[in-house]
């Protein structure tokens, strides 16, 4: 018990310490107690964030901050809208025919499963066949059941997203061009002593701007070098599988390997074990591979300097905190409490009295 008091002296002892620390849990309890309600602000915050590069660009270059705001809050206004009205109805009906041909193709599996036991006796049996059919059939039972609800509440996400469509791009255009007056307001309740804050803020505005960006980039990439892949080949359902191949980067170590079975299935049940089947496979195993030996080394470089191990400890533990967008912002987080490790400052034992 003594322990674990001196260690609490020896920490807290330190006004910046007891100020970091008070931000960071007040922080976390906003996001885990009024994150449903303030996720509208939250996700505008960080897109403006994002937008923020291109303002300070504009500004270096002599443009006034509401003008350089103001174009690139038109700029990605035009982006939202092409990829609301160019690439979601095609992606909604690329996703309505593989639906329709979700029949099809699990017959064509339990035909392949069950001629299994008579190619590998020694492997597989029809008992076991058996058993993992109906497994899947209670499997795909659940996900219509879940397809139902969404779809029952689809009402009520309609009108969610038609909301969140009128209130983002006003938030995102105010926090860009009032980004300073908005700092300057929350500057006010802080304390004017606050070196250890803005070290470790420092940091991670550096790594996550740097993350964040050049992953915008890598998922372009990846989607544009998929699709052109998956057209080439004739693959049916190309800009759906390219645009989840796309996203899985977001993930890392993870998405590559989850994406890859619904590829390598519908490039399967489109052609066999054909020639085809394997010039997909192979350009889709190519893609991967100067994703992850190129094309990240060039945009990141050492920027986020995480190891593998804590990427995935970041995913599991925010993922299971805040579901996909936990999962999404895994890396950033990691990167925070990487540079509050980091800064927090090391503190030799209090001397025993003489």
């Amino acid at each position: 018990m003594r322990l674990i008091t001196d260690w609490f002296k020896r920490t807290f002892s330190d006004p910046q310490i007891v100020f970091l620390t008070l931000v960071l849990v007040i922080g976390f309890a906003v996001v885990l107690t009024m994150g449903d309600m303030l996720a509208p602000v939250l996700a505008s915050a960080v897109i403006a964030y994002l937008l923020e590069g291109l303002v300070v660009i504009l500004e270096d270059r002599g443009v006034p901050r509401w003008l350089a705001a103001t174009i690139v809050f038109v700029a990605f206004v035009l982006f939202l809208t092409l990829i609301l009205f160019g690439l979601m109805p095609r992606l909604s009906r690329q996703v309505t025919e593989l639906v329709q041909q979700l029949p099809n193709m699990i017959s064509a599996g339990q035909k392949v499963l069950m001629a299994l036991p008579e190619r590998f006796p020694e492997v597989i049996s029809p008992q076991q066949a058996e058993q993992i059919l109906d497994a899947v059939r209670r499997e795909i039972g659940s996900y219509g059941q879940q397809v139902l609800t969404i779809s029952v509440s689809s009402v009520v996400g309609v009108l969610t997203i038609l909301v969140y469509l009128v209130l983002m791009p006003m938030l995102v255009f105010f926090f860009l061009k009032d980004k300073d007056a908005i700092m300057h307001w929350i500057g006010g309740f802080m304390p004017g002593e606050r070196r250890l804050a803005d070290q470790v803020w420092r940091e991670v505005d550096r790594q996550i701007a740097n993350y964040v960006r050049g992953k915008f980039w890598e998922i372009i990439i990846v989607w544009a070098a998929s699709l052109l892949a998956f057209s080439l080949f004739g693959l049916q359902y190309a800009m759906l599988l390219a645009v989840l191949v796309g996203l899985s980067v977001v993930v890392p170590y993870v998405g590559a390997t989850v994406v890859t079975f619904p590829v390598v299935l519908v490039a399967w049940f489109q052609w066999g074990w054909g020639s085809d089947f394997i010039w997909v496979t192979v350009a889709y195993l190519v893609i991967q591979a100067l994703d992850g030996n190129v094309l990240v080394p060039l945009l990141f470089g050492e920027v986020v300097n995480i190891h593998p191990i804590a990427i995935i400890v970041a995913i599991l533990v925010f993922g299971g905190l805040w579901g996909f967008w936990g999962v999404f912002f895994a890396i950033p987080l990691a990167t925070l409490v990487n540079a509050v490790l980091r800064a927090w400052p090391a503190r030799k034992p209090l001397s025993s009295p003489a």
